[in-house]
């Protein structure tokens, strides 16, 4: 039997790791200069390294352990589906009882008419799948010239050729080309990109460049809009209050159809199994992945109201992965979400420990290093600045201060994520009161030794605000 643990010294798993592992989103050559952290345990919040030291993970690994590491009913239920049935596909008019189960399970969740699962084996996966789908959508429907998809500039939806592309993330953008056919709008982040205006006001106008880019296109030639209702990995960007309500009007007023990235906000994340119902967004399409299994297996999905689904059940969908619909993936999905359920995971997010959390991370806004901070339900950022009191970037290179940050919580053993000069945090959803203080208390100390750090390096200059 392979040996799942190690007692090698972490030097010789590093110089392993280098010889033979690229890491997603790294500097090669940067990071076996350094040497990768290497995981070898985790616990409920807490993750446990090669050295022993244990670390509270206020990302959730990425985004995704909801329900925290270590439950054994997941590591349960996926050796009975693995001994009674590892592996089927769902191509050839074939089904296997976890998909279709699961299928169900959350056409029961899904709010309003979202009733049809299209099932790939993440969230990348799924939001090519929304590519293909809107299109052929269309085609089918006598309009093959729809074909036009607007994303958000900042948004995240995925690394594939497809997910990317509909993301607005440049640098992803500048390794390997776009696909044809989408276009992108600006950003609701007021913190940066607000100016003079109130809240209210950028929030009205940002939505409204979604109307502008319709009619700069033409209606008849767009055939979705795709937005986070809280943009995650662009550094948990959350729109002000008059956004969604208007871009809600935009997309009923032209018929296009709304395609809701759930990925990262979806169950329990905000606060509500999803998080269009804490935003009041009505999608024809939800993306979904990440804490529909909290993260123990791979699986992905795209939920689709009747309509959608009517109409591509009306030709043949030529589009499909190897792995869509899983029974190992399905069955923990399943075991995960009865958990959630059974045991008031969200409803206890909701009603005690997201709003312990807010009072303790907005108590972070008194420090000089801080200027704004965001957070819904169980996701939350802190926008670095040198001068708070004029929203001012640092005059350094973006990401500078942000990185120093996240050094010193590795340092002090709580896993926070910079995004550019944004620190942010996703913790498990079982995390409790007590481990809350943790992570608030170690993420104080580590702006404070940041702060000491930049000022020791004169990076506390402002720079010129967009």
């Amino acid at each position: 039997m392979t040996n799942l643990t190690t007692n090698s010294p972490t030097e010789e798993l590093q110089r392993l790791d280098a010889a033979h592992h690229m890491h997603p989103f790294t500097c090669g050559s940067e990071l076996t200069e350094k040497g990768a952290r290497v995981i070898t345990r985790a616990e409920g919040c807490w993750l446990t390294d090669s050295e022993g030291n244990r670390i509270l993970d206020a990302m959730a690994g990425l985004w995704c352990v909801n329900i925290g590491y270590g439950r054994k009913e997941l590591a349960e239920a996926a050796a009975r589906q693995m001994e009674e049935l590892p592996y089927y596909n769902t191509f050839f008019q074939t089904t296997h009882v976890p998909g279709l189960n699961l299928a169900a399970k959350l056409a029961e969740m899904a709010p309003g008419d979202l009733n049809h699962v299209f099932f790939a084996g993440s969230g990348s996966e799924a939001n090519d799948t929304n590519l293909r789908m809107v299109r052929t959508y269309w085609a089918a429907k006598g309009q093959p010239d729809r074909n036009v998809i607007i994303g958000r500039w900042n948004g995240y939806h995925g690394s594939t050729l497809g997910a990317m592309s509909l993301g607005g993330m440049t640098g992803m953008h500048a390794q390997g080309g776009v696909v044809q056919g989408i276009e992108h709008i600006p950003q609701p982040n007021w913190w940066a990109e607000g100016g003079d205006m109130s809240p209210e006001e950028f929030g009205l106008a940002r939505a409204q460049e979604l109307e502008k880019k319709i009619l700069e296109i033409g209606a008849d030639k767009v055939a979705a809009f795709i937005a986070e209702p809280v943009q995650g990995a662009g550094g948990v960007i959350v729109a002000p209050d008059t956004y969604w309500a208007e871009i809600q009007r935009i997309v009923d007023q032209y018929g296009i159809l709304l395609i809701a990235d759930e990925v990262i906000c979806g169950f329990g994340r905000t606060g509500n199994w999803f998080g269009i119902e804490t935003l009041g967004i009505r999608p024809h399409i939800m993306t979904i992945a990440k804490g529909l299994s909290s993260g123990y297996q791979p699986i992905g999905g795209s939920i689709v109201c009747d309509e959608v689904a009517e109409v591509i059940g009306s030709v043949e969908f030529n589009h499909g992965y190897t792995y869509s619909g899983h029974p190992v993936a399905a069955a923990v999905a399943l075991e995960n979400l009865r958990i959630m359920e059974e045991e008031g995971i969200v409803d206890t997010v909701r009603d005690e420990t997201a709003p312990y959390l807010k009072d303790r991370f907005e108590s972070l806004a008194d420090h000089p290093l801080v200027g704004e901070v965001k957070i819904v339900g169980m996701m939350g950022s802190l926008a670095l600045t040198p001068d708070a009191a004029n929203r001012a970037p640092f005059k350094a290179d973006a990401g500078t201060a942000g990185f120093i940050c996240r050094e010193r919580c590795f340092a002090n053993n709580l896993i926070m994520r910079h995004v550019g000069d944004r620190m942010v945090i996703s913790p498990p959803l079982v995390i409790s009161k007590e481990e809350i203080d943790t992570l608030i208390e170690r993420a104080r100390k580590s702006l404070d030794e940041a702060h000491e750090i930049l000022k020791e390096k004169g990076l506390m200059e402002a720079g010129s605000r967009t």
